[in-house]
C-alpha cells in the first residue's frame, strides 16, 4: 500500500491578472483575468495525489459557494478533503499579478484558511498518517500557526514524517528570521522545501551549498532541498554530496504555484521509495512544465501524464540532463 499523504494548510481562490503589457499609472491594458483554485498547501496536495500519492487535505473554507467548490475541486482531482466550514470567515482568496515577463505578485486576503483552530484537528486520522505537509502561510500569524504546530505534534508522535516549506521570504523577512526558526525548527522536520530567496533569508548566505550547509545547522536532522527557479534544485545526496539538479528547458508563462507543484510531485516520490535524488528529478520534470501554463494547477497535458507515467512505471531514476554532482560534503561550509 502507498504512504498515506496528509496536508494541513491553506485552501484559496486564486483570481489570476495577466497582462500583456507593463502597467502604466493610472492607465489600461487588455490582459486575461481568470479564477482558478490555489492554496499552497492545497496545490502540493492536488500535485502530490496527481503523481501518484493518496493524499488527504484538512483546512478550513468559508460555509460559501467557494466553499463548496473547493470541495468539489479537490474530489475531483481524488484528493480526500477534510474541510472544516467557518460561518464568521469567508473562503480565502488571492490576487495574482503575472506580468510580462511571467513573474508574480500576490495580494493574498484572510480567509476562513487563515482561522484553523488546535482543536478543529482530527488528531485521531492525523495520528495514522505516514508523512505531513505543512505550508509557511500557517506561520506567519495565530490561529493557524498554532494549528499547525498541533498537527506536525500529533502527526510525529503517530510516527509520520514530516516537510515544510518556507513560503514567502518577505514574509519571513516581516515575522523576523529568528522568531521564524523558532517556530518551525523544534517540529522535527525530516525535509525543508526553500526556494533560493527563501534560503537566503533563511540562512544568511549566497551560494546554494552554503545555503544548504546554514539551514542544516538552523534545522538539525533536516534534509534541505533548495528550489533554484530556472536553475533546478540543489539537495545532497545519503554520502552529503552536493548535487546540483539541473531542470527541463523551459519557457517561463507563469511561475504561480511552480514550488507548490515541485513539494507535491517530490513528496510523492520520496515517500514512495526515499530516493531523494530521484524524487528531485522529477519535481523538476513536474515544475518545469508547470511554468510553462498558466496558473497554480494546469491540468496535466498528454506531455507531462507520460513524464508521471514513467516516474510510476520506475523510470525516473534516470539522470536528467545536466544533473552533476558538485564534490561539496557535509561540513567543508560550517
Amino acid at each position: 500500500m502507498a504512504p498515506a499523504l496528509w496536508v494541513v494548510g491553506d485552501y484559496a481562490w486564486d483570481v489570476l491578472i495577466r497582462t500583456n503589457a507593463e502597467l502604466q499609472p493610472g492607465g489600461d491594458t487588455f490582459g486575461e483575468v481568470a479564477m482558478a483554485p490555489g492554496g499552497s498547501a492545497a496545490n502540493a496536495a492536488v500535485w502530490a495525489r496527481r503523481c501518484g500519492a493518496p493524499t488527504t487535505f484538512v483546512g478550513k473554507v468559508g460555509r460559501d459557494r467557494l466553499g463548496a467548490l473547493a470541495e468539489e475541486e479537490l474530489l475531483e482531482e481524488r484528493v480526500r478533503p477534510w474541510l472544516v466550514r467557518s460561518d464568521t470567515h469567508g473562503t480565502g482568496s488571492v490576487a495574482v499579478w503575472i506580468d510580462h515577463t511571467g513573474q508574480r505578485s500576490m495580494v493574498s486576503g484572510k480567509g476562513a484558511d487563515h482561522h484553523l483552530l488546535p482543536s478543529e484537528l482530527p488528531r485521531a486520522e492525523l495520528a495514522t498518517a505516514d508523512h505531513l505537509h505543512l505550508s509557511a502561510w500557517s506561520f506567519f500569524g495565530n490561529p493557524p500557526r498554532a494549528a499547525a504546530r498541533e498537527a506536525a505534534r500529533v502527526a510525529r508522535e503517530g510516527g509520520a514524517t514530516l516537510s515544510l516549506d518556507p513560503a514567502s521570504f518577505q514574509l519571513i523577512e516581516q515575522v523576523g528570521v529568528d522568531r521564524f526558526v523558532r517556530f518551525t525548527s523544534d517540529l522535527g522536520l525530516d525535509l525543508l522545501f526553500p526556494n533560493v530567496d527563501e534560503g537566503r533569508v533563511l540562512s544568511g548566505e549566497r551560494e546554494p551549498e552554503r545555503v544548504v550547509a546554514a539551514l542544516a545547522e538552523r534545522y538539525p536532522g533536516t534534509r534541505v532541498v533548495l528550489k533554484l527557479d530556472a536553475q533546478g534544485a540543489y539537495v545532497r545526496n545519503d554520502h552529503g554530496t552536493g548535487v546540483h539538479l539541473a531542470p527541463r528547458p523551459s519557457q517561463l508563462l507563469d511561475a504561480t504555484g511552480a514550488g507548490d507543484a515541485f513539494a507535491g510531485a517530490f513528496l510523492a516520490g520520496w515517500t514512495r521509495d526515499g530516493d531523494v535524488l530521484s524524487a528531485g528529478r522529477f519535481a523538476n520534470d513536474v515544475s518545469s512544465w508547470v511554468v510553462e501554463q498558466l496558473g497554480a494547477r494546469p491540468k496535466p497535458d498528454a506531455r507531462l501524464r507520460a513524464r508521471m507515467a514513467r516516474h510510476l512505471e520506475g523510470d525516473a531514476t534516470e539522470p536528467a540532463d545536466g544533473a552533476e554532482e558538485t564534490g561539496d560534503r557535509a561540513g567543508d561550509d560550517a
